[in-house]
């Protein structure tokens, strides 16, 4: 039974450690952070992504996990005390193996930008594939990133969700135990 799999050893300072993790990379976008080492999460959950379900997750929030991740409902609602609906669209945080539908998603309002979904999309790597570079709030120049696992149309995706700002989807890319985050405040091209 996945709830028999622990947690964070040390809840207090692992969540503390994940946390800074993902608000460095929320501040410095493109640049790659440990998140979740040494943690053991349910298959196919990966350690970065266990890791920010454990620090951000909590009761006031909703989770969507995407199919492939069914099994990991029992231990997500049991690390982190969060509900899990069934409707991406009703969710805080979303867990993905692929893309969603970014338009489909809690893109936050006018009065409330904050109350935008987050997605963890989990991915195979943070390099390796098809360069994609990145500017706005956090970068000094324009830096190009090759995440593997994005779709072939994810520039057009991302422009209409930039376009939205301050409202929009922040998206945290989690491969094995790092992440790199990208907030919606980025703009996103191909070379």
């Amino acid at each position: 039974m996945s709830i028999d799999l622990p947690g964070f050893a040390d809840p207090v300072a692992d969540a503390q450690s994940a946390f800074r993790a993902v608000l460095d990379a929320l501040a410095r976008p493109g640049q790659i952070r440990a998140a979740g080492t040494g943690l053991t999460p349910p298959a196919p959950l990966n350690p970065a992504a266990a890791a920010m379900l454990l620090t951000l997750a909590d009761a006031d929030t909703t989770v969507y996990l995407g199919p492939a991740f069914a099994d990991a409902a029992d231990w997500v609602r049991f690390h982190c005390g969060t509900q899990v609906t069934d409707s991406p669209a009703d969710a805080t945080f979303i867990l993905a193996d692929a893309l969603p539908n970014l338009t489909a998603l809690p893109n936050g309002t006018d009065e409330e930008p904050q109350s935008g979904a987050t997605i963890l999309l989990q991915i195979p790597a943070l390099t390796g594939g098809p360069a994609r570079i990145i500017h706005g709030p956090g970068l000094a120049t324009p830096t190009t990133l090759s995440p593997q696992g994005l779709p072939p149309d994810f520039a057009a995706q991302w422009a209409t969700n930039h376009a939205q700002f301050p409202r929009g989807i922040d998206l945290i890319l989690c491969a094995g135990d790092h992440l790199l985050a990208l907030p919606r405040s980025l703009s996103i091209r191909e070379p």
